[in-house]
Parts: C-alpha cells; sequence; structure tokens
C-alpha cells in the first residue's frame, strides 16, 4: 500500500471515528433531555427561603411552575419573600421555623404535606457563617455552626425521607461549600460543619440511589448572595468583615447569587451527584485531590496575611455592626445584592 492510499485510510477512520463520536454525544444529550426531571407543579421546600441564595432560587423554581414552601426563623422577611413571590403567580406557603429544632422541623414536614399532599424536593439551604481567628473561637461556636449547618440538614432529611420512600422517590439537595472540601481559615467552625455536611451528602447519595431518591451535593465558591450583613465576627471586627465582604464582592473570587442558583436548578433536573460552583471552587478542589499539601501550606499563607485577633476579640457582632468605610467603599456588589435578595 502506497503511502498515499495509507494516509487515505487513516483520514478515513479519522473521520468515522469522530462521525461515531458526534453520534454517540447527540445520543446521550437527546436521553438527558428525555429523561430530564421537571419541576413543573413539584412541590419544592427551600430551608432558608426566605433571602438571600434560598430566594433566588425560589424565584428561578416559580418561573419553572414548581410549587413552594420556604421556611426561616423571622416572619417579617418571610412576609415580604412569600408576597414576592406570589405577585409573580407562584403558589407558595411559608412557614417560620427553626431547623436546629427537630420538633420545629418535624411540624413543618408535616404542614407542608397536609397543604400540598407531596414534597417532591428538598433544598436544604439554611446555614450560618462565623468569620473569627481560630484564637476567638469557642467550643460554643463550633456547637451552634454543627447545629444549623449540619443538624439542621439531616434533621429534615430523617423528616422527608418516609414520605419520599411512600411516594416512590424525590430529590434532596445540600448546600455545602467549597469549605466543606478545602479547610479555609477564619471559618474553622463552618469548615467543619460544611466539611461533615459533604460527608453525609455524599453518603445518603450512595445509600438512597435506590429508593429512587437523588442526593445531590452542591460545593460553591463565594457567592454574591448579600448574606455578609447577617453573619457573626470575631476578632478585629472592622478588619474581618472587610476582607470576607470584600472577597464575596469579588468577581474574581465569587459567583452571581443567580448563576449558582441556576447551576443548581440544572443539577435538580438532570440527577447530578454534585455540582461544583465557580472557578475557584473548581480549581480548590481538583488542587486539594492532586496535592493535598501544597493546599494546606497556600492556605497557611493565607492565614498569615488575615487580621491578628485585636482586642475584645470573643465578642461577637454581625456584619453590619463590623462595617468600616474600607468595607462599605469595596463591598458595593455585596450591598447591592442584600437589596435585591431581601437581606437588609
Amino acid at each position: 500500500m502506497s503511502l498515499i492510499q495509507k494516509l487515505t485510510s487513516l483520514n478515513r477512520g479519522l473521520l468515522y471515528g469522530a462521525a461515531g463520536v458526534t453520534v454517540l454525544l447527540a445520543a446521550r444529550a437527546l436521553y438527558k433531555e428525555a429523561t430530564k426531571y421537571s419541576l413543573k407543579d413539584k412541590v419544592v421546600l427551600i430551608t432558608g427561603g426566605s433571602r438571600g441564595l434560598g430566594l433566588v432560587m425560589a424565584r428561578m423554581l416559580a418561573a419553572k411552575g414548581a410549587r413552594l414552601a420556604i421556611c426561616g426563623r423571622h416572619a417579617e422577611s418571610l412576609e415580604k419573600a412569600k408576597e414576592e413571590l406570589e405577585a409573580t403567580g407562584a403558589e407558595v406557603i411559608a412557614i417560620t421555623a427553626d431547623v436546629t429544632r427537630v420538633t420545629e422541623v418535624n411540624r413543618m414536614i408535616a404542614k407542608i404535606i397536609r397543604h400540598y399532599g407531596v414534597l417532591d424536593v428538598l433544598i436544604n439551604n439554611a446555614g450560618i457563617i462565623q468569620v473569627a481567628p481560630y484564637e476567638a473561637t469557642e467550643v460554643k461556636d463550633y456547637k451552634e455552626a454543627m447545629q444549623t449547618n449540619f443538624w439542621g440538614p439531616l434533621y429534615t432529611i430523617f423528616s422527608v425521607l418516609p414520605h419520599m420512600r411512600n411516594q416512590g422517590g424525590g430529590r434532596i439537595v445540600n448546600i455545602t461549600s467549597i469549605g466543606g472540601k478545602v479547610a479555609v481559615p477564619h471559618l474553622l467552625p463552618y469548615t467543619a460543619s460544611k466539611f461533615a455536611l459533604v460527608g453525609l451528602s455524599e453518603g445518603l447519595h450512595a445509600s438512597l440511589k435506590e429508593n429512587n431518591i437523588l442526593v445531590t451535593t452542591v460545593v460553591p465558591t463565594l457567592m454574591r448572595t448579600g448574606s455578609p450583613g447577617n453573619i457573626t465576627i470575631k476578632g478585629d471586627h472592622a478588619k474581618e468583615y472587610a476582607w470576607f465582604k470584600v472577597s464575596s464582592s469579588s468577581a474574581l473570587l465569587s459567583v452571581k447569587a443567580e448563576t449558582a442558583a441556576s447551576s443548581i436548578i440544572k443539577s435538580i433536573e438532570y440527577g447530578r451527584s454534585e455540582a461544583t460552583i465557580g472557578l475557584t471552587a473548581k480549581l480548590a478542589t481538583v488542587m486539594q485531590g492532586i496535592a493535598p499539601g501544597l493546599v494546606s501550606e497556600a492556605m497557611a499563607m493565607v492565614e498569615r496575611l488575615l487580621p491578628q485577633p485585636g482586642e475584645n476579640y470573643t465578642e461577637a457582632k454581625t456584619g453590619y455592626e463590623s462595617e468600616s468605610a474600607l468595607s462599605a467603599a469595596l463591598g458595593k456588589r455585596t450591598a447591592a445584592a442584600a437589596l435585591k435578595n431581601n437581606e437588609t
């Protein structure tokens, strides 16, 4: 066989191979669309749904025709969110509940089942953040973080599982954090609780799939939801709040709440086991997998750049109480998101 014939044969083989791959990809895309989980008329519970990311998801789910249940600890912000959603034509019930109290969680789930008859999707979104140097943290800080960020989701999951099993399936989404994959300095209580939630969520995905209950672990980077004003600050309050709020406002380090919400909803529709959101989260996760020692050293360098404890460093303040000229000037994206997403 001549060289020209060999090249012709090789080209023909490459073309056939490329065509085969194209057909397979097209078939896969068609299958995904054909098996896509429709959210129209599905009953979706969003914990922490009255503001921030929870409210943004509620808006998008309402646009898809979902029937909503939102919960939160503050009746005033819940009512405001409910009125906004109903004004768009959404069907929604708002329930004042504290997810750290198992009796309130069980009462909430029972109320949703009575109202709608079913509960198709649970989104565990409620959470708290404490920003502080290690020296300022106390055992109670870790307990509070675990109570909301781990036990809260566990309570709701245990409460909805009997209903989902009886109805033949459902979806559970756990909003964790890149802080649940990589330990971030000055966020230790938060990080510890999110690591626990990641482990729970990944384990449940394996355990519940046979019951047609799909569990998705969401691992977002910082999001511009507008929430920093409501977080807890210890240490040098103004400086701690400044680095966190500015980072949350950065287009490089954070993503828009709408971007995160859209990705989360797609993960529900396509039954994904995990959704890692944001370039920094994706890079950090990959680096943690291939070079954990390097990531640990990088985090140690970050620690040295963050504020020292300062005076009265064990005193807890909110983000709004810790505002400074610097955080106000460089955190305008966060401030705008707070106004938009019921965080003020």
